[in-house]
């Protein structure tokens, strides 16, 4: 019982953390909501340009109390290192979310 109690309290924060930012997205780049889904690439999908997404990091780096290393991550992406999925598809940007948060706690 403990281990599904503690998978469905993941679900939920997972859950909550991308609808906080699917608001923050919609918001700061005037796309409408119903049209961003967890597997949506911020780029390629809603097409959302460097100059919004550093308002849209902004804007998540003070809703959850965080600093998204956004350098690091698009050296890591330019170096070829990761794929630009790794950060940008929203599911996995929720995960990195989760990952900054709970290191930070």
């Amino acid at each position: 019982m403990r281990g599904i109690n503690s998978s469905l309290k993941e679900v939920q924060r997972v859950t909550a953390t991308f609808d906080k930012v699917a608001d923050i997205i919609a918001e700061t780049s005037e796309i409408d909501r119903e049209t961003i889904t967890p597997e949506s690439h911020t780029i390629d999908d809603l097409g959302i340009d460097s100059l919004d997404f550093l308002d849209i990091v902004f804007a998540i780096d003070k809703e959850f109390g965080i600093k998204i290393p956004l350098e690091k991550w698009t050296q890591e992406v330019n170096e070829g290192k990761v794929s630009t999925e790794e950060y940008f598809v929203l599911k996995n940007l929720c995960a990195k979310i989760d990952e900054l948060r709970a290191a930070k706690a």
